[in-house]
């Protein structure tokens, strides 16, 4: 089983995106993560939900549910929340397949 995160990102500032970015992976590393995906919203087919307006999006890989919970909740991410505060609203779920 593989278990996922899914990031749906509203950027609010490109340079502290950029900040963010090249920092998270090491956090995600750190627990056992990859960032599988990253990319750019092409088109919505469907929005039932009412999701809000995003134009980035990324896909992390995990080998347990434990890690994800330990990498959401960890010192070395929780360092990394004013700089995404700044960068970006953010949409975080994890999934399993």
């Amino acid at each position: 089983m593989t278990y996922k995160v899914i990031g749906l990102i509203q950027l609010q500032d490109e340079s502290a995106f950029e900040d963010y970015r090249s920092q998270v992976g090491r956090t995600v590393e750190l627990y056992g993560g990859t960032i599988a995906t990253r990319g750019s919203l092409h088109q919505i087919l469907w929005n039932e939900l009412g999701c809000g307006v995003f134009e980035a999006f990324v896909e992390l890989n995990f080998p347990n549910p434990e890690s994800v919970m330990a990498w959401a909740n960890s010192a070395e991410y929780e360092k990394l929340l004013p700089i995404r505060n700044k960068a970006m609203k953010l949409t975080l779920f994890s999934v399993s397949s």
